[in-house]
């Protein structure tokens, strides 16, 4: 029996690895966006919270 053509894992692998970096980015950028989005929400309700405490 003839052996079909060699799979081409190597292409695969690194595809594969560029892809999971890509997703790891984007999880990355979203988590630092909720912290900074927190940080913001925080900021403004103390500002709120000391305004109304001198009106």
């Amino acid at each position: 029996m003839a052996k079909g053509p060699e799979k081409n894992t190597k292409n695969k692998a690194l595809h594969t690895k560029l892809l999971n970096r890509k997703k790891a980015k984007l999880q990355a950028e979203k988590k630092e966006s909720a912290l900074r989005l927190k940080a913001l929400v925080t900021k403004m309700n103390e500002q709120k919270k000391n305004n109304d405490s001198v009106v």
